[in-house]
């Protein structure tokens, strides 16, 4: 299995997701790897990590989620690797709950993400984005871990 990160989907996973989807919500799991030092495309100085520029997209995204209907989930940072192998672990997790694709695409077309996805674009050197579904509710309770 070979593992590529990027910043930007490509032609084939936009189509993919333009496609009619799931029934209910859907739960972008997320692998973040930031740039040691942001690096904004417009080339305007800074000082900020690549982390730290990801850090004002998340604030900004995570107030925009919930106007589009849905919200963070769940972040944490990447401390090693349990099972597997990959050449190198990615920084951070994230998870985010979406109503369904088409809310998530009109959150993705906003304006409001377009002022912001700079600050996304700087920061990360890439990620993967996985697209999941509650499988039917069937959840684990707590005590059955």
């Amino acid at each position: 299995m070979e593992v590529k990160n990027s910043v930007r989907p490509n032609d084939e996973q936009i189509a993919g997701f333009s496609e009619p989807g799931p029934d209910g919500p859907i739960y972008m799991v997320n692998l973040l790897k930031f740039k040691d030092k942001a690096q904004y495309e417009d080339g305007r100085e800074t000082d900020l990590t690549g982390e730290e520029a990801y850090g004002i997209y998340a604030t900004a995204v995570s107030k925009l989620l919930v106007k589009f209907g849905g919200g963070g989930m769940f972040s944490a940072s990447v401390e090693r690797l349990m099972l597997g192998e990959v050449e190198e672990l990615w920084d951070k997790v994230a998870i985010a709950m979406y109503p369904s694709r088409s809310a998530m695409m009109d959150m993705m077309r906003s304006d409001e993400m377009r002022e912001i996805g700079v600050h996304r674009a700087a920061g990360l050197a890439g990620q993967l984005n996985i697209e999941s579904t509650d499988a039917k509710g069937l959840w684990l309770a707590r005590n059955d871990i």
